[in-house]
């Protein structure tokens, strides 16, 4: 196999994309712009920018096919991750790896917008349920309910977790 080509065997070319640039798609309130999507990688990793308004963020999770890293480029998000032993407060410069089938879950929990690079390794997956997240929220006109988005992401390996009572 070529050094230029994909697990796949197919051609890959590079990926360039300016500040703000890049597909946009709008997950439970979270705006993503993708600098890479899966199908630009040979599949082998994701990676967008996250812009997170105050008071939103991802619910707690568990993904069963993909790793995470966060990098916070502005603002704070308050994360909770299995194997710590409370939740992570992460301004900018801060760094997180979350492993598959370790529960995670993060909140802007600041008056400024945050924004965080993320990447989904190898994320394929996780690009498809948020472009269905995205769809049912453009169809509908509101955010899914937890319902919705329990049974989407359950499709792609993901578990949604209950909050609290």
């Amino acid at each position: 196999m070529s050094r230029d080509a994909g697990p796949d065997g197919s051609r890959l070319n590079p990926v360039s994309r300016a500040t703000g640039a890049g597909p946009k798609l709008d997950v439970l309130g979270v705006t993503h712009i993708y600098k890479a999507m899966a199908s630009e990688t040979g599949q082998q990793f994701s990676v967008w920018e996250s812009v997170v308004p105050p008071g939103r963020g991802a619910p707690a999770h568990t993904h069963t096919r993909e790793d995470e890293a966060f990098y916070v480029l502005s603002g704070e998000v308050l994360v909770d991750v299995e194997g710590e032993t409370g939740p992570l407060r992460l301004g900018p410069g801060a760094f997180l790896f979350a492993p598959r089938h370790r529960h995670h879950g993060y909140r802007n929990m600041g008056p400024d917008t945050a924004r965080l690079l993320v990447f989904a390794m190898p994320g394929a997956g996780l690009d498809r349920m948020f472009v269905a997240f995205d769809e049912v929220e453009k169809r509908s006109g509101q955010t899914p309910t937890l319902q919705t988005i329990t049974a989407i992401a359950g499709q792609y390996g993901v578990v949604i977790h209950s909050p609290a009572a």
